[in-house]
């Protein structure tokens, strides 16, 4: 459904600190800067774009946006919640932890990337 996601950053090397330690712990490699001053994180054709605003202004979070991201296990969304707050994120809403949904019970844990950008991390239960 997606090619792509592409968040707004302030500066770039802020954020290339805290995407490279929380994708590092979903196994995607570090991003290079760009030439236009983006980095691009990859995986299985997917891909996480971060760049300053084409446009000059400032960057600004999505007020109610949420970007969804996958890990396998629980241990895996513990590991890039923690690698997130280490490398300039905010943990937010509830710890890390098993919560229901509307699809049935899965992992779950949030935080703001150094921009405001809210990011969760989901996995299901296992059984």
């Amino acid at each position: 459904m997606f090619t792509h996601i592409m968040v707004g950053t302030n500066d770039i090397a802020r954020s290339k600190k805290f995407y490279d330690a929380v994708f590092a712990v979903l196994n995607i490699p570090p991003a290079e800067i760009d030439t236009r001053g983006r980095i691009t994180y990859g995986k299985h054709g997917d891909r996480f774009i971060v760049t300053p605003p084409l446009d000059g202004k400032p960057a600004t979070a999505a007020n109610g946006g949420t970007i969804g991201l996958k890990a396998d296990t629980p241990a895996m969304a513990d590991a890039w919640h923690k690698a997130g707050v280490e490398n300039g994120g905010q943990a937010i809403e509830n710890p890390p932890g098993v919560r229901q949904t509307p699809v049935g019970p899965l992992y779950l844990a949030y935080l703001r990337d150094p921009d405001g950008n809210k990011l969760c991390i989901a996995c299901k239960v296992p059984e």
